[in-house]
């Protein structure tokens, strides 16, 4: 008899890691998924946001389901505050790939999405100030991408001169943030819907 699987989606707050714990002794004084409630045995998390990064974040406590979303091709997508006025160049650049390093190598990256926001989205305040427009423009770019390389949206903005400032998931596959508050956690019936 096959046991019914758990899934939920959570807004991953910025300075969590996407883990349950850790024995590295570095990291005992960070934060850890399990802070925000009680999951069942044997839960996941599908893919990682990394510590610096927010948002939509799915846990599963299947594996085969885990590899899946993982290794599909399933669009990710992230809305991005660059630092500066970002050109029409530099997001046909990111659209088409552009060169990042990645496990000591050079990698370019796969096409994806990128377009320019024409409104500030409507997100939850950030627990760490991010610097204001005293500072020079900021722009707010979406970018999907069908791949998940470490730190690949950042990397990806740095190499066009657009550091990115914040990093929200907003989206994977058809699931959304939607309104979700930070450290927010609800419970999904059939992932599959992702699929």
């Amino acid at each position: 008899m096959e046991t019914s699987h758990k899934h939920f989606k959570i807004y991953k707050p910025y300075r969590m890691l996407s883990q349950f714990s850790s024995n590295a002794a570095k990291e005992q004084k960070k934060r850890f998924l399990s802070e925000l409630g009680d999951f069942p045995q044997g839960i996941m998390p599908i893919g990682r946001l990394d510590e610096k990064s927010e948002g939509l974040l799915l846990l599963t406590t299947d594996g085969k389901l885990s590899d899946h979303v993982n290794q599909s091709g399933i669009e990710k997508e992230y809305y991005a505050l660059v630092d500066g006025d970002i050109s029409a160049k530099a997001i046909q650049q990111l659209s088409e790939g552009v060169e990042i390093g990645f496990n000591g190598k050079k990698y370019t990256t796969k096409p994806c999405k990128v377009r320019k926001l024409t409104e500030i989205p409507k997100l939850p305040e950030r627990s760490k100030k991010i610097r204001d427009a005293r500072h020079g423009p900021t722009t707010w770019i979406s970018v999907t991408l069908t791949e998940g390389k470490f730190r690949q949206v950042r990397k990806m903005t740095s190499a066009v001169n657009c550091p990115t400032l914040r990093l929200v998931r907003v989206r994977v596959g058809n699931i959304t943030l939607d309104n979700m508050q930070v450290a927010d956690v609800l419970a999904i019936k059939n992932l599959n819907q992702l699929l």
